[in-house]
């Protein structure tokens, strides 16, 4: 099919881009990648009256460190977080994950931020903002306002970015030294949507975790937190015991949709898996 008419303007700057996106509101849409946006409006699922192209705005694409945090600009690419040093020094979550984003030529288009507004529920990237307790910056021409992730994803497709908003930066905490990053996934293929993942991030602790964070995609119509299963981790020694009772309670924790070809308890059944697989790693990593 063939995208409906729309306008299309290319801003020169990010206050032209916001006065833009003040005047026109719901009835425009953003477009840097495209990777998303394209194929909605070509299958008539979109259909803005106005294109607002931000691809080209430099003050976009910064990537800073502080002392705390990495502030990752929104129209970073998914290959140029992937290329970065400090991103696999600093985030190796963001790192381990880049390499599950479909395939190479939309990593090579696709943008952080598009991403992240796009809210689709399997996003890898979506999850790991959310275990690491990542923060959005959303500018519009009324101001600047930082939303944590937890608040961020709303739904499918739903986040609290407003019609006028752009999604200009995305904060992620460095890790304690020693901490532990852990992402994984099931996909039909490599390069599909994940049947069901995780992103996890936790520091080792005599013997056991503290500061668990374990994020789930795929299961839900948003990524989740599994705050029951984090509780349990940090409650003792990591054992092949625990391990077993972690699984086991995960399983409990996540409610999939209906799926006519991925039923509910098949989706519950990978996410048991992925998280023995997962501590099995930290076990390991504790007896190396």
């Amino acid at each position: 099919m063939k995208a409906p008419d729309f306008d299309y303007e290319r801003p020169a700057d990010l206050p032209g881009a916001l006065d833009l996106l003040a005047r026109h509101g719901a009835e425009a849409s953003l477009i840097a990648g495209g990777q998303s946006l394209l194929t909605l409006l070509n299958f008539r699922l979109a259909a803005p009256e106005l294109l607002i192209d931000i691809g080209r705005l430099a003050a976009l694409k910064q990537l800073v460190e502080t002392d705390r945090h990495i502030e990752i600009g929104g129209l970073l690419r998914h290959c140029d977080l992937a290329a970065s040093p400090l991103i696999a020094r600093a985030l190796p979550l963001l790192h381990q994950a880049i390499g599950h984003i479909a395939h190479p030529a939309v990593r090579h288009r696709g943008t952080i931020g598009g991403s992240l507004a796009m809210a689709d529920p399997a996003a890898e990237l979506a999850a790991c903002c959310l275990a690491l307790d990542g923060q959005f910056s959303l500018l519009s021409t009324r101001g600047q306002r930082w939303v944590a992730a937890g608040d961020f994803f709303q739904g499918i497709y739903a986040t609290a970015l407003a019609p006028d908003e752009i999604l200009t930066a995305v904060r992620l905490p460095k890790g304690e030294p020693g901490g532990i990053s852990i992402f994984d996934e099931v996909a039909r293929r490599r390069g599909d949507f994940a049947l069901a993942g995780l992103a996890f991030a936790a520091t080792p602790q005599a013997g056991g975790l503290k500061g668990v964070r374990l994020a789930l995609l795929g299961v839900a119509d948003r990524p989740i937190l599994a705050r029951d299963t984090m509780a349990l981790l940090e409650s003792g020694p990591l054992n092949q015991a625990r391990v077993e009772q972690a699984a086991a309670r995960i399983v409990g924790e996540v409610d999939p949709p209906e799926d006519p070809a991925y039923p509910p308890a098949y989706r519950r059944h990978l996410v048991g898996v992925l998280l023995r697989r997962t501590l099995q790693r930290v076990l390991m990593a504790f007896s190396a």
